[in-house]
């Protein structure tokens, strides 16, 4: 299976095109989309129509500059799989996440965090490969070194550590696009506005 992850897209359709034709050339399975699609709830137009129009299969959380109805809006639109508190899977590849941040104008608690990506983990534990999708990066790790000002998720931590995803895929810190890093057993990945194409 092969995915395009891709954050922060913040409104800009020019960018939200090059991430759609790259997919494409690519022929992958699935787009990962790990929140801030807009900025400050504005600029929804064009930014997931270039995907649909070319037939790909996507995946959404919020960020923090969007909210949730604004994120199950797109969904509703555009049949895209709400992965925000839920699951989805293809073939053998399980997928679960939990979109907002720990600070921002659309922030959850770390509670609250922690309960949507165990209640979206639960469904497909047995898969035999698990992707966990979250917009905030996990406290503690490479990426948090890269900003004084936003920290990272404590429950973000937790799920990477209980779960052992195999992958683990976030946004949100722009400066630290492209960091990679182990934990545990899992990949984290800081995929960023101009995106990463994965084989799982």
């Amino acid at each position: 299976m092969k995915i395009l992850a891709a954050s922060d897209i913040h409104g800009d359709i020019n960018l939200a095109r090059r991430l759609a034709e790259n997919a494409e050339k690519a022929k992958v399975d699935m787009v990962l989309l790990c929140g801030d699609l807009t900025l400050q709830e504005t600029s929804t137009d064009g930014i997931i129509g270039p995907f649909k129009e070319r037939g790909l299969k996507v995946g959404i959380i919020p960020g923090n500059h969007e909210s949730p109805a604004t994120s199950n809006f797109l969904i509703e639109r555009y049949k895209l799989v709400n992965l925000h508190g839920y699951s989805y899977y293809l073939d053998r590849v399980g997928m679960f996440g939990c979109g907002s941040a720990n600070i921002g104008l659309f922030q959850l608690s770390e509670e609250e965090i922690f309960n949507f990506l165990e209640k979206g983990h639960k469904y497909i534990e047995d898969k035999q490969k698990k992707i966990m999708i979250t917009h905030v990066h996990p406290a503690g790790s490479l990426i948090e070194k890269f900003t004084m000002r936003f920290p990272g998720s404590l429950s973000v931590r937790k799920a990477i550590e209980e779960f052992q995803p195999d992958l683990a895929l976030c946004g949100h810190i722009h400066e630290a696009e492209g960091i990679e890093e182990m934990i545990g057993k899992t990949k984290l990945i800081n995929v960023g506005r101009q995106g990463k194409i994965i084989d799982i």
